[in-house]
């Protein structure tokens, strides 16, 4: 069974109803622009996603590999796998894992 954690509550901080969230309003329109300048840009949805999400077990060492390089290790193995398959020799392997 899971042991419950106990919940803390902070006076200068408390949760959000569902009233709080009905009148808040996003940041361009209540901060001025001196302090939004501050803020990190984040690029917004894409139109169309150009790549989908998925789930790989990989050694430890190819792990290890991209991300002492730092941020963006999902991407410098995207484009090496990218790189192998415009290469295409031949079709991939099609062995069945012992899981399978």
């Amino acid at each position: 069974m899971a042991k419950k954690t106990k919940r803390i509550r902070d006076r200068d901080n408390p949760e959000w109803t569902k009233k709080d969230f009905a009148k808040a309003r996003p940041a361009d329109e209540v901060l001025p622009p001196a302090v939004l300048s501050t803020f990190k840009h984040y690029r917004g949805p894409q139109k169309e996603p150009t790549k989908i999400p998925v789930s790989i077990r990989l050694s430890r060492e190819v792990v290890n590999y991209f991300k002492a390089s730092g941020a963006g290790w999902q991407s410098r193995i995207d484009e090496a796998l990218r790189k192998v398959a415009k290469r295409g020799r031949g079709t991939p392997s099609k062995k069945r894992s012992r899981a399978a």
